[in-house]
């Protein structure tokens, strides 16, 4: 069995079974965070400069069309503040957002109350409750840290979708270096991997998924070279306290009391079941991010892990309202908990198919074709 560590600079430790340390103690997350910190962030006078030129070329792009850009929003922080960003840069904008059931009520004002105040037009896609249901239920019972994927993935998909359909060239997403740095592969994999989603789906689910947006492995590869997904955040000097001051203070934005809990499922997943079966507590990664960017100290990221990922009480009125809006009796979804635990590795997947070596060996050049593109 592995030696419990944690990192001497963030709070990453063992429980990401991949984590690796250097000589004075620090995991591989923050080489990776200053890594990229180094290759994607520019602060002060030469940032802005980039920024103006990014919009200069989005302003470009979009004439002749109603919208210059689209964003996805979840009613979220980050989502949120990219569309304030957004707004304050002149551009015209297209707000996407996926219902998949599984909205709070909050998240639900949140958006409407934001958007009105910025005066952002908004288009909802709607899932077939019944196929999603199903395709996450599945996940479940696939046993892998991994359901949120089925989210992730057709919210990538829907917003290429629409790109295509309005001829759209610039998708502005909420992902950053400075808070989202110290994920690990081990704790959630696969998110643009149609095959594995589909293989779940076929060995666990019981319905067809006539309707549900997805793209499989060449129209991922096509959209990046006919599509720009620009992480705009990484062009100001962001900072998690004070968008949230902004969006509070300006747009009328209630907190949630957690990163990603505007859904319910992602809630009661990232702070009951991923925890609770695997072991992962999804707000170390995301405490260390801070860490490194300086928002919070190592202590008061320990400080907070001491505390409940939220409300037990709430964590089992959680309990039960997902298990019966996923079909599942309590005596189901407890056997699902106490199931053997399984990976991304597991399952087929386009992964695998990258894992061979003749793939592995045109890597490298088909990298290169990539950026002959940009």
């Amino acid at each position: 069995m592995t030696e419990y560590r944690m990192c001497t600079r963030c709070i990453m430790d063992t429980t990401d079974p991949e984590i690796t340390f250097d000589e004075n103690g620090m995991c591989n997350h923050c080489h990776t965070y200053d890594r990229l910190v180094r290759e994607h962030i520019v602060d002060g006078e030469a940032g802005h400069k980039r920024l103006l030129k990014l919009v200069d070329s989005i302003e470009r792009a979009g004439r002749g069309k109603k919208y210059d850009c689209i964003i996805g929003v979840s009613g979220g922080v980050d989502s949120t503040y990219v569309a304030y960003l957004v707004k304050q840069l002149g551009l015209r904008l297209l707000a996407v957002h996926l219902d998949n059931g599984w909205d709070s009520e909050l998240a639900v004002k949140n958006i409407e109350e934001t958007l009105k105040r910025l005066g952002i037009d908004l288009y909802t896609e709607v899932l077939d409750w019944e196929e999603f249901r199903d395709l996450q239920a599945a996940f479940l019972k696939a046993s892998t840290p991994d359901s949120e994927i089925p989210t992730d993935h057709t919210i990538v998909a829907i917003l290429g979708n629409i790109a295509a359909k309005l001829r759209i060239k610039y998708i502005l997403i909420g992902n950053n270096v400075r808070t989202e740095t110290h994920l690990p592969r081990a704790w959630s994999q696969g998110h643009f991997d149609w095959k594995y989603i589909r293989e779940l789906h076929k060995r666990f689910g019981a319905r067809p998924l006539k309707t549900f947006p997805h793209f499989d492995f060449f129209t991922y590869y096509l959209r990046m070279l006919t599509q720009k997904r620009i992480a705009i955040l990484d062009y100001v000097n962001y900072s998690k306290k004070e968008a949230l001051r902004v969006l509070q203070d300006e747009l009328g934005w209630r907190y949630y009391g957690g990163k990603h809990y505007e859904s319910i499922y992602t809630r009661f997943y990232q702070g009951y079941i991923l925890p609770v079966k695997f072991g992962f507590d999804k707000r170390r990664c995301h405490l260390s991010s801070l860490v490194c960017s300086g928002e919070v100290t190592r202590e008061q990221a320990l400080e907070e892990l001491r505390i409940p990922t939220y409300s037990p009480s709430m964590q089992e009125e959680d309990r039960e309202y997902v298990a019966k809006k996923l079909g599942f009796t309590d005596e189901e979804f407890t056997a699902i908990m106490n199931a053997s635990k399984k990976s991304y590795w597991n399952y087929p997947s386009y992964g695998q198919f990258m894992r061979q070596p003749v793939v592995k060996s045109l890597v490298p050049a088909v990298k290169k074709v990539m950026g002959w593109f940009k």
